[in-house]
């Protein structure tokens, strides 16, 4: 680990303006240029951030799923993230209507989803995802199956209500994100990406207030990381050796927005280091604000401190083109277009490399068009109700 990170340079004074016709020209410049993640080419800097959508009954993602992305990588966006996607165990998920990354039927619409992405220019990685102690008694799609996680805890409990996982347990969900990453490359994707952030399964073994045991997955940051990198480490060996891994991670949970992996960046770097050496090709580091400084001292956010400590990829999120509650948003409140001055101002630093958009690519499939061609003006407020259609 190295004794001394120095701190990042500061953004330029808040009170500089430019032209809209000079906005656009920095836009297009910086957002406009391809992008490398190990063996893919990215068009542009501008990536569709993961969103649960639930209009997959049986887990099958249908026609009208097909036209809702390929109508974003029509409209400019270089990089989609599908929404989460169960992996192959029974105890992943708990809806029916949330896509699946296994199966006959599902993984058939999957392949049909990344051959229209790829029609429309753009390149497409699953979201893969185990839920773990999010999970609750008679969820579907398989309601017999427990609450499984490191230690049988939710989220501010203190007594196990689901089932502290064995060996057994381990290797099999290990081995279910393995076979979906060697599905996804099978079928035509272009990467996967692992979900490892919010609070879900791999995450409750990240964070010390989930992550209780006392064997070789818990206790120091490094051990707690152990079963991520050891699932990075399993799809690195199923894939191609260019197959692109994508690694989303958080500080914050769900229910507990001031969790934190690190307090530090040292701390920061003893979590990544292990996932970085596993065969992580770039880190998708989830915010709710991307401009908040992540450390003190210091006016990097999360990606762009993931870059420097990891040298990898780095994608940046988090209520990108939007002022507005985060998690209000999502709960029927809209938000207002807020300027993207110092998202810009970060990537001509260098401070991260993509730009992972969520809620104004749903309210708007064009969003990644009309930025790129300085089309601001034609910006939409986030309204919630797009959250109730594919659009």
């Amino acid at each position: 680990m190295r004794a001394h990170i120095p701190v990042g340079t500061h953004l330029r004074s808040p009170h500089v303006t430019v032209t809209p016709a000079e906005a656009a020209t920095r836009a297009a410049q910086l957002l406009a240029r391809p992008a490398t993640i190990n063996g893919l080419t990215v068009p542009n800097r501008i990536a569709m951030a993961p969103m649960t959508r639930m209009f997959s009954p049986g887990g099958v993602p249908g026609e009208d799923v097909v036209s809702y992305y390929s109508r974003r990588a029509a409209a400019g966006v270089g990089l989609i993230v599908t929404e989460g996607t169960y992996v192959g165990h029974d105890s992943a998920g708990q809806s029916d209507r949330v896509p699946r990354f296994h199966g006959e039927e599902q993984l058939a619409g999957w392949a049909k989803v990344a051959e229209a992405v790829h029609a429309g220019g753009g390149t497409i990685v699953p979201q893969l995802w185990h839920i773990g102690m999010v999970r609750k008694a008679g969820d579907q799609p398989f309601p017999e199956a427990p609450a499984v996680g490191p230690s049988g805890l939710r989220i501010g409990e203190d007594e196990p209500t689901g089932r502290a996982m064995t060996q057994r347990d381990l290797d099999d969900v290990i081995g279910a994100f393995a076979e979906s990453a060697a599905a996804a490359e099978r079928i035509g994707f272009d990467g996967v990406e692992i979900h490892g952030a919010h609070g879900y399964l791999v995450d409750q073994f990240l964070w010390a207030g989930t992550n209780r045991r006392t064997d070789a997955y818990g206790g120091d940051p490094v051990s707690r990381a152990k079963f991520a990198a050891e699932i990075v480490a399993a799809v690195r060996e199923t894939v191609s050796p260019d197959f692109p891994v994508i690694f989303r991670y958080s500080q914050w949970k769900q229910e507990a927005y001031d969790a934190r992996l690190a307090e530090t960046p040292e701390e920061l770097e003893a979590v990544l280091a292990p996932l970085a050496s596993a065969g992580v090709d770039a880190f998708h580091a989830s915010t709710r604000r991307y401009w908040v400084p992540e450390f003190e001292d210091s006016d990097l956010n999360l990606a762009g401190w993931t870059k420097k400590l990891t040298g990898k990829t780095a994608i940046t999120v988090g209520s990108v083109g939007l002022d507005g509650d985060f998690d209000k948003a999502f709960q029927g409140e809209g938000a207002s277009v807020r300027g993207l001055d110092n998202l810009l101002d970060r990537m001509e630093r260098d401070e991260f490399d993509l730009v992972a958009v969520g809620r104004a690519l749903l309210q708007d499939p064009r969003w990644a068009e009309k930025v790129l061609g300085g089309r601001f003006d034609e910006l939409a407020p986030y309204d919630a109700a797009s959250l109730k259609t594919l659009s």
